[in-house]
């Protein structure tokens, strides 16, 4: 089994993933690793975070990374925290695992 797999927990409404952001980073970034103590898949994002606007990022570099509409992502916990749980909406966890087994083979 892919430890990271670990961050990924299948619901009814779709996928929730564990992410960690960085906030302020240097360029926007995801996924950038596992971490195996969190169990968490990193996040890096340019935005600061201030006034919601690294969760805003976040949001919108999920979405473009897994090709969906950013409605689809959510922050279903951790908004005022680096450790994040995600909601993927309508995606399961099969189909998540695909896209990152795909982005850390091409690293």
């Amino acid at each position: 089994m892919k430890e990271y797999l670990q961050a990924l927990t299948g619901t009814r409404e779709g996928t929730l993933i564990s992410v960690e952001v960085s906030a302020g980073a240097s360029r926007d970034r995801f996924p950038t690793g596992y971490n195996t103590w969190r169990k968490s898949i990193g996040c890096q994002v340019t935005e600061p975070p201030v006034g919601g606007k690294a969760n805003q990022a976040v949001i919108a570099l999920v979405s473009a990374t897994l090709g969906i509409p950013k409605t689809r992502v959510v922050i279903h916990s951790g908004a005022g925290s680096s450790a994040k749980k995600l909601l993927i909406k309508g995606m399961p966890v099969s189909e998540l695992a695909d896209i990152f087994e795909g982005a850390w083979q091409e690293e």
